[in-house]
């Protein structure tokens, strides 16, 4: 048996009897709001280190109520919120960071850094233990780095407001614990383009759920849009010297690369959802120029003004929304090349090493497929073709062309992840 079947096999039998009992557990443990966990990651290629920053209490929880437990085993890190008096688990979840990223670039083997992260729970009746883990390139396991006990009625978890920032429903289905939330933030929109944003963000949610597999699942979704307001329009280009003040300090040339657009500072991104269901954050930024990102259960992030823009979004949001990994192997990036390492299993569902291609696509293959499968021939059919991840080389994706190498629909593995990422946000089923 794999690592990751060892890691959902246990997983699994510590939260069966949790799991089963559904919403009613979630009314005996916890409340509907949110308990905000700010936390520190520091280190560099060889180690990692978190540290504590602060802890909030937010108004509304719009997570699920009934799948609390998180078994996909997507990330690379988890975290598990344990009872304290009997280490039953309760809630867990996997998310990754850019710091995460930041580890395999060249300057984390020259240095040390910090970068603040931030992940919310169910807000706890009573006593409960925080555990936050990393998984280790080496082996794919998760290990410990942060265990902290919450008293939920501490003097010291932070209860004020935050900014009330206006919040625009673009589109409501019902509850948001059986909806997955998505929200949209805007960066470099000034007070004069607000107008602009929530027709971006309009248009942006069209797009979505005209792109199958979403287009089947609209009822799945409310959206939102928050407006933020910059003093400036646009967004950072720091490899050609262009800086704005913007809400949420977004910038091209992360890592050096000049396509690659992110947020560094997760903070203020929460800030901004502090009072609104929130399943996925998707950042709008109004510029022109090509280019974006996205890590799972994070955020993704891209412009509006370009012509790729839509293709982009729908990308990224696959990254973030479903732990879609890039199928792409010639394009250039900021990561080492050992990013996956190709005598490991890697944990996102489109792409594989082949070490247990089991646990992937393997029961979607037409009979008679070679594995490897040849390009000619079996365009456009569901195979397990060479490059992804970066590589050329050991390492395959599901088709020729999809959306996560370059913009192609969204293969029927890809459509397949989505899907059970919606049955899970909006509690329709436990993960398969």
């Amino acid at each position: 048996m794999n690592t990751r079947r060892l890691i959902l096999s246990a997983v699994c039998l510590i939260s069966l009897n949790f799991s089963g009992r559904g919403q009613n557990a979630f009314e005996t443990y916890f409340e509907k709001k949110s308990l905000r966990v700010d936390f520190a990651l520091s280190g560099n290629a060889e180690y990692q280190a978190a540290a504590l920053l602060h802890i909030r209490e937010e108004p509304l929880w719009g997570g699920p109520v009934c799948n609390l437990i998180d078994t996909f085993s997507y990330g690379g890190y988890y975290i598990n919120v344990y009872d304290r008096a009997t280490q039953a688990l309760l809630y867990s979840r996997g998310f990754n960071t850019l710091f995460e990223e930041w580890r395999s670039t060249e300057q984390a083997g020259k240095e040390t850094q910090s970068w603040t992260n931030s992940m919310s729970i169910p807000y706890p009746k009573r006593e409960v233990t925080f555990e936050l883990t990393g998984r280790s390139r080496e082996d794919m396991r998760f290990y410990p780095l942060m265990k902290i006990d919450i008293d939920p009625s501490s003097i010291f978890i932070d209860r004020g407001k935050l900014h009330d920032n206006n919040v625009v429903r673009i589109q409501y289905a019902g509850d948001p614990s059986s909806k997955a939330d998505l929200v949209f933030l805007g960066d470099g929109y000034t007070a004069a383009e607000q107008d602009k944003f929530l027709d971006d963000a309009r248009s942006f949610a069209e797009s979505l759920f005209n792109t199958p597999p979403f287009d089947a699942r609209r009822n799945d979704f409310n959206v939102w849009a928050v407006e933020l307001v910059s003093e400036e329009s646009g967004t950072d280009v720091s490899g050609k010297g262009i800086f704005k003040h913007t809400a949420l300090n977004s910038g091209f040339y992360t890592f050096g690369l000049d396509r690659y657009l992110t947020v560094p500072d997760i903070r203020p991104v929460r800030d901004a959802v502090w009072n609104v269901p929130c399943d996925a954050v998707f950042i709008l930024v109004n510029t022109d120029m090509y280019g974006g990102g996205g890590m799972y259960n994070f955020y993704a992030i891209g412009t509006t003004g370009n012509e790729r823009t839509k293709s982009i979004f729908a990308h990224e949001f696959g990254h973030s929304f479903a732990g879609l990994a890039d199928e792409y192997f010639s394009s250039e990036v900021a990561y080492d090349e050992d990013f996956y390492h190709t005598g490991l299993e890697p944990w996102e569902p489109n792409i594989t090493t082949l070490v247990d291609f089991g646990s992937k696509w393997q029961d979607l293959l037409p009979d008679g497929t070679p594995v490897p499968t040849p390009t000619e021939g079996y365009d456009g059919k569901t195979g397990v073709f060479e490059g992804g991840g970066y590589k050329a080389k050991g390492i395959y994706r599901p088709q020729d062309h999809c959306m996560m190498r370059d913009y192609a629909p969204f293969c029927p593995a890809c459509s397949r992840a989505i899907l059970r990422m919606i049955d899970f946000l909006s509690d329709k089923q436990s993960q398969q």
